[in-house]
């Protein structure tokens, strides 16, 4: 397939993936987000962090904050990505806690307020995270992702390429977001694992 019909192929499954997530009824959501939670409790890589950064869910993503009371049981910090400001679609990773200030960002998502994440107390670089647990749009067999289409967490991991400490990485999503097979581009960051509502799948497991 030429790169013109591949990213026409990708835009279409993205397009359609996205709206499969979307036709959910509210309490499928809420049901879904609970079995994702459950799965996600019992994983090692979420057991032995202390630094995990979630998000906040938009447009249908499955949503990963009923992990949030528990996390903060254990004494484990949370993050969320933040749109980095002046820089080409790159994230910040911010502390979220009862006092975080929040704003909605130029997409419409919540996030912590630009001066509360340009204090540099409040952040961490993506590196000094343990965890990171990252939406998807679709994932395969073989836990290959397929993003928003923006590549923000391809960019702000990029180091991840190189050595040095690395956090985990685990995508989340509605189990209706799995496909049979996705292109797997150069600048992909592998997941660690996709954790979905119904199932864990790690590279390999198949």
């Amino acid at each position: 397939m030429d790169s013109l019909h591949s990213a026409d192929h990708k835009r279409t499954l993205r397009r359609e993936l996205r709206q499969r997530r979307q036709a959910l009824t509210p309490r499928e959501q809420r049901e879904a987000a609970f079995r994702l939670c459950r799965q996600l409790k019992r994983l090692p890589e979420i057991r032995r962090a202390r630094r995990i950064s979630l998000y906040l869910p938009v447009k249908g993503e499955i949503d990963p904050t009923p992990l949030i009371p528990w996390l903060r049981q254990r004494g484990i910090s949370v993050y969320l990505p933040v749109l980095r400001p002046f820089s080409a679609n790159s994230l910040w990773f911010v502390a979220y806690h009862s006092g975080t200030p929040m704003i909605k960002n130029r997409f419409g998502i919540a996030e912590p307020d630009t001066r509360f994440a340009a204090r540099r107390p409040n952040r961490l670089p993506a590196w000094a995270l343990d965890t990171l647990v990252v939406p998807l749009v679709g994932f395969d067999a073989q836990a290959n992702r397929m993003g928003m289409g923006g590549g923000f967490y391809d960019r702000s991991l990029a180091f991840m390429r190189r050595p040095g400490p690395k956090p985990t990485l685990l995508g989340v999503a509605h189990a209706c977001q799995q496909v049979d097979a996705l292109p797997v581009e150069p600048w992909d960051i592998p997941l660690s694992a996709v954790v979905s509502d119904r199932h864990i799948v790690r590279p390999g497991s198949v």
